[in-house]
This record gives C-alpha cells, sequence and structure tokens, in this order.
C-alpha cells in the first residue's frame, strides 16, 4: 500500500502535522491554480492516500491570490483533445472528487479570490469550505462556450439549487460575501479563512475517526438513496457507529458528568 512517503507531486505540496492534520495545497499560482490533467492525478493520488494514512482532518488551499480559477483552458486548447478524450478526462475529473467526498476524512477547503468553474467543483467536493472577504463563486462555462464536467451538475446543484446553477451558467452572476453564505455556496465568511478552517480541522481532528468516517461519507451516499434504502443504510451504519468503543467511553463520560457540556459561546 502506498504511503505519503510514496506520492510524487509536482503542482500540490502536501504536509501533515503533529495532530495528524494535512494540508494540501494547490501550487500553481502563476496559473491561477487551474487545473490540468497533472494535477487531476495528484489530486487522486493525495485522497486516496489520506484516509489509509491516519490522517484525521485535511485542508485544502491554495498558494498565490486565487484558490482556483477550474480547468487549464491553455493545456485543453493546446491538446486539441476530441470528444473522447474530454470525456475520459472528466471521468478523472470525477475520480478526484469523488475520493474527497467520498473519503471519509474531513476536507476543509480555504478560499480566497476565484472559486470558478472547475474550482468551484474543487471546492464543493470539500466537506466545509470556508470563504476569504475577497472570494467570488463563478461557473463562466456558457461564455466560454463550455459545459461542466467535474460534477457541478451533481454538487454545485445539490448546494445552491438548479435554477441559481443555471443563472450563474448562463449570465455568467457572480457570488460573493454574505450572498454566497447565503445561497450555500460556503458555510463561513471571515477575515481569515485560513485560521477558521484550521480551527474546524482541529475540533473535526479530535472526534473518533470512525465517527468522521460515517459522516463524510454515508451522509452523501444517503443521499443517493431513496428515503426508504436511507432509513435502512442510517439504521445500519449508527448501529455500527454508536456501539463503538470510542462512542462507549464518551457516552460515561457524560453519564458521569465528566464530559464537556455542550452549550453556546459568550
Amino acid at each position: 500500500m502506498r504511503g505519503i512517503a510514496d506520492l510524487k507531486l509536482s503542482n500540490i505540496i502536501l504536509e501533515v502535522d503533529a495532530d495528524d492534520i494535512a494540508t494540501v495545497t494547490l501550487n500553481r499560482p502563476a496559473k491561477r491554480n487551474a487545473l490540468d490533467s497533472d494535477t487531476i492525478e495528484e489530486l487522486i493520488d493525495i485522497f486516496t492516500t489520506l484516509p489509509r494514512a491516519g490522517v484525521r482532518a485535511a485542508i485544502l488551499r491554495a498558494n498565490g491570490d486565487h484558490f482556483s480559477a477550474g480547468l487549464d483552458l491553455v493545456e485543453h486548447h493546446r491538446e486539441n483533445r476530441n470528444a473522447s478524450d474530454f470525456m475520459h478526462l472528466c471521468l478523472r475529473w470525477h475520480e478526484a472528487f469523488n475520493k474527497m467526498e467520498y473519503g471519509g476524512v474531513p476536507i476543509i477547503a480555504v478560499l480566497k479570490g476565484a472559486v470558478v468553474g472547475g474550482g468551484l467543483e474543487l471546492a464543493s467536493a470539500a466537506h466545509i469550505r470556508v470563504a476569504g472577504p475577497d472570494t467570488y463563486f463563478g461557473l463562466p462555462e456558457g461564455q466560454r462556450g463550455l459545459f461542466t464536467g467535474g460534477g457541478a451538475t451533481i454538487r454545485v446543484a445539490d448546494l445552491i439549487g438548479k435554477a441559481r446553477m443555471i443563472d450563474m451558467m448562463l449570465s455568467g452572476r457572480l457570488y460573493r460575501g454574505a450572498e454566497a453564505v447565503d445561497v450555500g455556496l460556503c458555510q463561513y465568511l471571515v477575515d481569515d479563512a485560513e485560521a477558521k478552517a484550521y480551527e474546524i480541522a482541529r475540533a473535526a481532528a479530535k472526534n473518533p475517526p470512525l465517527s468522521n468516517f460515517a459522516i463524510c461519507s454515508a451522509i452523501s451516499h444517503m443521499q443517493n438513496m431513496s428515503a426508504f434504502d436511507a432509513a435502512y443504510a442510517e439504521s445500519v451504519v449508527a448501529g455500527v457507529v454508536n456501539t463503538q468503543e470510542a462512542a462507549r467511553e464518551r457516552l460515561a463520560a457524560f453519564a458521569t458528568g465528566s464530559a464537556a457540556k455542550i452549550k453556546p459561546v459568550g
């Protein structure tokens, strides 16, 4: 089984700290962190490896002024792909983003500048999105004669609804600030998005890994099921997770009054 040390990365920087929190950094700032085919393959390798490497949570961030401008249009133009070529490229994007959404490791995305096109598809595969004040979201495919191919019809439409997504693609509408939070493109809007993301990651890393795995994989699977099948699957997952040893220990702490109280701050 490949480990983190075995990964060969050139467009992404991967670091893991003493708390087993991974930092995954897109590192093509001169290209506004556009996603070329090599970067997609690196994402697949990283998010295949992290769940097996004892990582408790992951931060997805980017160097430079922008999170990601999406598909590397220069590469796409240069490669002069035919329909079959591009279909298979899209399938690799889906492989990468499915590894993220269903891998079971909490992923918190730190967003800034452009989060557009394929960059928004990448961000939507994270479990939590934290935006800074300069962040803007867009799907400019319509204006470029393109169509989404990395899961926007699945994840972005699920976040904001079909009508808003169609509007973004047809008109070039951008979302930013509080409006982006209100429509569901991100959960947090803060001055220091990176600090907030690490705060969330550290909190998530304290949860039992099996609980995090269920939260960060089972919910997405259940959303793809009928309500009847999802109810059955939820019962099975609850049966496994809620009887784990870590849950027994935390329930014992609750019963004896030694567990931390859940209450609002301030």
